[in-house]
């Protein structure tokens, strides 16, 4: 069972072998066209972000148009470009990824540190306990 399937296979990869075009074509990318499609890939980086709705409303908020924001991030070079889009990427992905384990490490100073104290002080007070009975002689 397992020589006849193993034929089949054997055979259809070979006819694919045959029948499939076997040539790769690899060529030398020069250092100028490299350089510019970072270029390109970090100010459409740039671009994206300044698109976004949440971006856009702040900047608006901040007395500058959408198309002012993409007119000023194509007159940028691309040095700058490169800068600001290694910028954006470093941020956050997230606004709560700071806040996040600060509020966890302050919960837990809490619960293991001030709550048993705030506890051990709203608690009623034992009575002390009483004293033996001196032993007669």
């Amino acid at each position: 069972m397992k020589s006849t399937f193993t034929r089949f296979i054997c055979r259809i990869l070979a006819a694919a072998m045959m029948v499939l075009p076997l040539h790769a074509q690899a060529g030398v990318i020069g250092t100028e066209h490299a350089v510019a499609a970072d270029a390109q890939a970090a100010r459409a980086a740039v671009a994206g972000f300044v698109n976004r709705s949440d971006v856009a409303s702040q900047l608006q908020a901040l007395g500058l148009s959408p198309q002012a924001a993409s007119e000023r991030v194509a007159a940028l070079s691309d040095t700058e470009v490169a800068s600001l889009a290694g910028r954006i990427e470093a941020l956050p992905a997230g606004g709560i990824a700071g806040i996040l384990p600060v509020l966890v490490v302050v919960l837990l100073i809490y619960y293991l540190i001030i709550a048993p104290g705030a506890a051990a002080k709203d608690a009623p007070k034992a009575k002390p306990a009483a004293k033996p009975a001196p032993e007669k002689k």
